[in-house]
């Protein structure tokens, strides 16, 4: 009897996978799609040394009263380089700032990549322990938050954004505030 308990569990585990495996082929899951908590909450306090100078530092305060974009990316990131232009471009056509949160990086890889690629953040926060990005519920670059005036989290996209991303997603949370 005790031979026929891995069978059990492994028949059970492939069923499972089988059924996530058939949801996301009809595209009824998408795994990009994971909701954070931190929707309709208050975005996390955090303050940080900024890249090119770790004198001075940026914070969540300095942000305050004004929607924001929060994108966390490192030069370890492939997906990071896919959607750098993306990033380039939609900074020069939002005012919104978009703030970059340099996570588990090396501090002059990553500033030698915004020189080489362009830099379209308003600010890049250098978090180089990752502990910000833990109370942001990150687990992998990229993922890009969307922060209001009000400094409730809106929404997040995991994986790399796009223009089509930020139109269907971000903007109509912009207009409508909320």
């Amino acid at each position: 009897m005790k031979h026929w308990l891995p069978v059990a569990i492994f028949l059970a585990l492939g069923a499972v996978f089988a059924f996530t495996l058939t949801k996301i082929g009809k595209g009824e899951l998408d795994v990009r799609e994971i909701q954070s908590p931190l929707i309709g909450k208050t975005a996390p306090a955090w303050e940080l040394p900024t890249l090119d100078d770790p004198a001075k530092t940026i914070s969540s305060k300095d942000l305050a009263g004004k929607p924001y974009v929060l994108n966390v990316w490192g030069t370890w990131c492939f997906a990071c380089r896919d959607e750098h232009p993306a990033l380039l471009k939609l900074s020069g056509e939002t005012d919104v700032p978009i703030v970059g949160l340099d996570w588990k990086d090396e501090r002059d890889l990553a500033k030698q990549w915004l020189a080489q690629l362009g830099n379209p953040y308003s600010h890049v926060a250098f978090d180089v322990e990752g502990r910000v990005a833990i109370d942001w519920g990150v687990y992998g670059a990229p993922e890009t938050f969307l922060v209001s005036a009000q400094g409730v989290v809106l929404t997040k996209h995991v994986g790399p954004m796009t223009e089509k991303v930020w139109r269907e997603k971000f903007l109509p949370l912009l207009a409508t505030g909320g």
